[in-house]
């Protein structure tokens, strides 16, 4: 069972204060001692546009995560005109510079500069249980039959909308999902926020590249299927639930407009 509200470890996180420099440097040292521990064996790639309210939270919570394998955490800043660039190196993760505007090239940029054999697709308004890199990597490490891990995941509430609302909301979207996996493509289930596989595999299929009106994410899955490297694998474990903000459902129109978009899909109604 998904849970109906945020847990307090989650939501300990969104109190991180981007402005406290003992919270930076604990960011930091958290990190050095908890995943960088030499080579990377797992590049986690985070592409952050104007992302200086989010993410100092979500740094906090990746290195915080417990796993006795090296991890590099890659920040692709894609142009940010605010503080962006400065928080990132202040918590000691590496940050690099991607000129071109748009989420593909930030995400390949990523790819391009990372090391470990395992990537993590991350989003700099989520956060990360401190189970997540563990169970997202097991499945790859354990299994060469799958190629994609993909992860689940909730909503924090940024508007007025509260967190009842979305629970029921994620579950008719469990529902799609499942539609999605049978009857459509279960490609279109994987998320750029939260999933996970192969460098040398993704780099064979030429990275997030996709065509004109697809998403780069599911799009990957979609090549890495089609290309031999494996079956598409959804974490389940709750452990390993994570917490994005609702801002993308609120540029859209809102959690009403989203059900019934979802329920539309559901029903074929078009």
């Amino acid at each position: 069972m998904k849970p109906v509200f945020i847990p307090s470890y989650i939501s300990n996180y969104l109190l991180t204060n981007r402005n406290n420099i003992l919270e930076l440097n604990a960011v930091k040292n958290a990190y050095h001692k908890n995943l960088l521990k030499g080579d990377p064996e797992i590049s986690i790639v985070m592409p952050a546009y104007n992302e200086e309210e989010n993410i100092v939270p979500t740094l906090a919570s990746l290195c915080n995560n417990i796993t006795s394998r090296s991890v590099e955490i890659i920040v692709v800043n894609n142009n940010s005109s605010d503080n962006t660039e400065v928080l990132v190196k202040a918590c000691g993760v590496t940050c690099i510079l991607e000129t071109t505007q748009g989420i593909t090239p930030a995400r390949n940029a990523g790819l391009k500069q990372a090391k470990g054999k395992y990537i993590l697709n991350a989003d700099a308004d989520t956060i990360y249980p401190k189970n997540w890199i563990e169970e997202m990597v097991k499945p790859l490490i354990n299994n060469q039959k799958v190629a994609i891990t993909y992860g689940r995941f909730s909503f924090i509430p940024i508007g007025n909308t509260g967190r009842i609302p979305y629970y029921f909301y994620e579950m008719i979207a469990d529902l799609t999902r499942l539609y999605n996996k049978y009857k459509k493509t279960e490609a279109v289930n994987v998320y750029g926020f939260n999933s996970g596989f192969r460098l040398a595999d993704g780099l064979k299929v030429d990275g997030f590249n996709h065509p004109p009106g697809t998403n780069e994410d599911g799009y990957l899955a979609l090549k890495l299927y089609n290309e031999g490297f494996g079956k598409m694998f959804r974490v389940k474990n709750t452990k390993a639930i994570v917490w994005t903000t609702d801002r993308r459902i609120q540029i859209d129109g809102g959690i009403w407009k989203a059900i019934s978009k979802r329920l539309k899909r559901l029903l074929n109604i078009k």
